[in-house]
């Protein structure tokens, strides 16, 4: 188990529980796991998922770039746990595994994303490795492709979902399905995962 156990769902008190839950489920990431490790402190269950939901399901970014973004910087905060969840809702809208990892890889000379996917992509991968070169003319070539609210939501997520991925990297924990879906237990999960935070394909 993690090193700070979730609780059991019916153990939980928190206000809009079922709906965070039903959210967790439509997305799978994260999990239901990392909200019932954060109901130990009441009402963080519900505001960090919030954030973390309308910053990567939601806003006017495509989603599917977003995902591909989330695990670029879950592989960088080296989190068994966050590297491995794939979003349901990225892939109905046909993201590929081939592609994800095209993101996390050498997507400057990749003819699959455009301009602005490399640009977006850029950002998130200088932003924790060389922080110095975001600045103005990086954001000025950020206004051609993104508006100023598109870049803000991009930034936002980028910060709060590599945070929390630090954060649950501490934990030791893993997801509660297998790449296909099928929802295991803790020790298989660790069998199948082990401390890879490559492909999520299991090895």
């Amino acid at each position: 188990m993690p090193i700070i156990q979730p609780l059991d769902r019916d153990k939980v008190e928190e206000k809009g529980w079922e709906r965070i839950l039903r959210r967790c489920e439509e997305v799978q990431a994260p999990d239901d796991l990392f909200v019932r490790i954060l109901a130990r402190a009441p009402g963080y269950a519900k505001a960090i998922h919030d954030a973390m939901h309308m910053s990567h399901a939601e806003g006017n970014v495509p989603h599917t770039l977003k995902e591909i973004i989330r695990v670029q910087l879950a592989r960088r905060a080296g989190d068994t746990y966050f590297a491995n969840l794939r979003s349901r809702k990225a892939i109905e809208e046909g993201l590929t595994e081939e592609l994800v990892e095209a993101g996390c890889g050498d997507f400057e000379a990749d003819p699959r994303f455009t301009p602005a996917e490399k640009w977006a992509l850029r950002y998130a991968w200088l932003m924790y490795r060389e922080p110095k070169k975001i600045g103005k003319a990086f954001y000025d070539e950020g206004k051609r492709h993104w508006s100023e609210a598109q870049i803000m939501e991009l930034g936002g997520m980028i910060a709060l979902h590599y945070g929390m991925q630090v954060f649950m990297r501490t934990l030791g924990a893993f997801p509660l399905r297998d790449p296909r879906g099928r929802p295991v237990d803790e020790a298989e999960a660790r069998q199948i995962y082990g401390p890879r935070v490559g492909d999520g394909l299991g090895g």
